[in-house]
């Protein structure tokens, strides 16, 4: 299969944001009650919409996630955001997939202000033709809605996805993406686990940076499910 239009999740996709997210996370819950030492613990909440995670992790109320969610807004803007590293081998897979003419594109369930100051940090903004993230107000956090709007910046209507690929780490980015007819590459070296993301059923299941290279370019990669 040729891809020429590439949508990748952020976040465990292409960087690391483990000490940020727990951190902001761990001060957020505080304020709806729940206090968790541990910050391997909230690991599973880097990735997916926050709102609805923390609501089904830790059966609080919609308005207590609302709360947690702002208090970690709070965190996360001026210290958390900078809590993230790069991963290894990124920017030079992103200049070789823009030097081979593909069309690159974030599609982030983060708040889309946050992506680009993550993307412009940095130095990797200028290889994408779009960054498509969620909204500050939660009316789009899911993966679905935010590969919606990635498509439609991306002048792609809908059902014509073919030469699309969805790259993320994810059961969310895997099922955000089947929904819109995507095949997706799901990368282990992220958060979602082998079992996530098979279960998820994601169409390709890549281990390194070079092997989702190889996928891209010449459709060669591991395609467990």
């Amino acid at each position: 299969m040729a891809f020429d239009t590439i949508l990748f999740d952020l976040d465990g996709t292409l960087t690391d944001p483990k000490e940020g997210i727990t951190k902001c996370c761990q001060y957020g819950l505080r304020f709806a009650g729940v206090d968790v030492e541990d910050l391997d613990e909230l690991e599973q909440f880097i990735g997916p919409p926050l709102l609805d995670a923390f609501q089904e992790v830790y059966g609080i109320t919609e308005e207590q996630a609302h709360l947690a969610v702002e208090k970690y807004r709070v965190r996360f803007e001026k210290t958390g955001i900078y809590e993230n590293v790069l991963l290894p081998g990124i920017p030079e897979m992103l200049q070789k997939l823009k030097s081979c003419g593909k069309r690159l594109c974030i599609a982030s369930s983060k708040p889309e202000p946050f992506v680009r100051r993550i993307t412009e940090h940095f130095g990797i903004a200028r290889w994408f033709d779009e960054q498509a993230g969620g909204s500050m107000d939660e009316k789009r956090s899911g993966k679905a809605a935010v590969i919606a709007e990635a498509l439609r910046r991306l002048g792609i209507p809908e059902g014509h996805t073919e030469g699309v690929l969805m790259v993320g780490d994810r059961k969310h980015d895997v099922e955000g993406a089947h929904a819109h007819g995507i095949e997706t590459a799901a990368v282990t070296f992220g958060y979602g686990s082998m079992e996530e993301l098979t279960r998820a059923g994601a169409d390709y299941i890549v281990r390194t940076v070079e092997e989702l290279e190889r996928l891209i370019l010449e459709g060669q990669g591991a395609a467990d499910r």
